[in-house]
């Protein structure tokens, strides 16, 4: 049986920012006078795949976009290596902190039955 398709939506922000990423990847990328084939290559994925996160398609994996960005050199979150493991460490910290997981109450609780 075929299982329907479900069209995925984003936010505008969303698309944007990945949109964003594309372009640096590709400015990157053009500015070191490398082809769409040799980053692929140096990915390990297929040229369609690196002409589609330079589109800022949202559907692509953002584990490989941001491999492709670390190649290029694009600068993701701290440009030191060093701030951005400090970085690391005060996320984890932070999630230390919080919950492990956020139970909700059940709201298809029965109504007890007790008139006897």
């Amino acid at each position: 049986m075929a299982m329907k398709k479900v069209a995925r939506t984003y936010s505008r922000y969303g698309r944007e920012a990945v949109g964003v990423l594309g372009y640096l990847i590709r400015i990157h990328r053009l500015e070191r006078k490398l082809s769409v084939a040799e980053v692929a290559e140096r990915v390990g994925v297929s040229r369609y795949l690196i002409q589609r996160i330079e589109s800022g398609d949202p559907r692509c994996a953002i584990g490989v976009a941001f491999e492709a960005a670390s190649i290029l050199g694009v600068t993701l979150f701290e440009e030191d290596r060093h701030k951005l493991t400090a970085r690391i460490r005060e996320q984890e910290e932070k999630l230390r902190l919080l919950p492990k997981a956020i139970h909700k109450p059940r709201t298809t609780a029965k109504a007890v039955k007790d008139d006897f």
